[in-house]
């Protein structure tokens, strides 16, 4: 009897040890965010909420901004259109409602065909480029030579808008929308997509982290609809997002590039059609 429930007991502590209790994932599913007692995720920002900002334009008019006649209202937003066979050029609207400084800006912009653009900030006004004598525009896009890129036809008359400064880039084909672009400094491109850069003074730009591989981010941008843009400038940290996720941020800290305040302004150049709508303003000092 005894040696029965010997048996009995090694076999019941054998299965007890054997028992393996299913194991609970401590893994969130795909695209959830995890969750702790006592903490909450902030929501989502809504693109669509006003309080606080002021709109600087009023859907109907060109009223508060300036450019040529290429600037035009139509089926509810600001619009301009280049082809080869009436090149703009690269021009400018600027807004005349003073100069920004810390502040955040928000806006829809579209495009079609091989237009490219984007949104000027702490920006000024500067001559226009003049190309080498001879020269034409440059073969730059689906144009014969002489295309629609760089100094519009009539640069003189041009010379009152035309741009220098921060360029949050945007382009129809999607191969720059979102990047951190200085327009006619030199500087060009300074913080490409995906790229959280720092700039120097008297040294090359450094990439201080990534945010993601630049074909992946592209795939947030709506080809042939409505892009929110939003850009954030903080002192020298400037951050562009496109569709509520983040494209570029540039910690510009070249004292001898560097502006802190300046105009706000749209820039368009290439062929094609661009379209801007819901152009709000909030100053953070």
């Amino acid at each position: 009897m005894r040696k029965l429930l010997f048996i009995t007991t090694v076999v019941m502590a054998g299965a007890a040890l054997l028992y393996v209790p299913e194991a609970r994932s401590q893994q969130a599913p795909a695209g959830a965010r995890p969750r702790f007692p006592g903490f909450s995720h902030p929501e989502p920002v809504n693109f669509d909420e006003h309080e606080g900002w002021t709109s600087l334009w009023d859907g109907k008019t060109l009223n508060g901004w300036s450019g040529d006649s290429n600037w035009k209202v139509e089926d509810g937003a600001i619009v301009i259109e280049s082809t080869c066979e009436k090149p703009t050029g690269t021009i400018y609207l600027v807004w005349q409602g003073g100069e920004a400084s810390d502040f955040e800006l928000k806006l829809e912009m579209k495009g079609e065909g091989n237009i490219n653009g984007g949104v000027q900030y702490r920006g000024w006004i500067v001559p226009p480029r003049q190309p080498p004598a001879g020269a034409g525009m440059g073969n730059r896009g689906p144009c014969p030579s002489g295309a629609p890129r760089g100094t519009p036809p009539d640069a003189a008359s041009e010379a009152q808008w035309n741009m220098a400064g921060a360029q949050y880039d945007f382009d129809a084909g999607n191969r720059y929308t979102g990047q951190f672009y200085e327009q006619a400094t030199g500087r060009g491109i300074v913080a490409w997509r995906g790229d959280v850069a720092r700039s120097q003074e008297g040294k090359k730009t450094v990439l201080l982290a990534s945010l993601g591989d630049p074909n992946e981010l592209g795939g947030y941008y709506k080809i042939n609809n409505y892009n929110q843009l939003h850009i954030i400038a903080r002192g020298t940290q400037m951050t562009h997002i496109l569709n509520g996720h983040v494209m570029s941020i540039l910690f510009d800290d070249d004292k001898s590039k560097f502006h802190g305040s300046g105009k706000i302004g749209l820039e368009v150049e290439a062929t094609g059609k661009l379209y801007v709508r819901n152009i709000w303003l909030k100053k953070l000092s």
